[in-house]
């Protein structure tokens, strides 16, 4: 069984506000929103991370002149 973690955050009104009719409205409790948009939040946050590592590696490829799959086997005989 999974133990929670209680903390304490702090809101403006008008986040508390929309924070609590958006858990009404869905029929989730507020530590439940949260949690959803925690969750969004990692998952967008290693989106963004995969995608500058694949620009990285994509950038290095093109230095070397790999641009296709063929040129990555060629590339890799050496």
């Amino acid at each position: 069984m999974t133990t929670a973690v209680k903390k304490t955050i702090s809101l403006p009104p008008d986040l508390a506000k929309e924070l609590e009719t958006i858990a009404t409205e869905e029929g989730k409790t507020v530590s439940a929103i949260v949690q959803d948009a925690l969750r969004i939040t990692r998952k967008e946050r290693l989106k963004r991370e995969f995608y500058q590592i694949q620009g990285y590696w994509s950038r290095k490829a093109k230095e070397k002149g790999i641009l296709t799959e063929k040129d990555i086997e060629k590339y890799l005989k050496k």
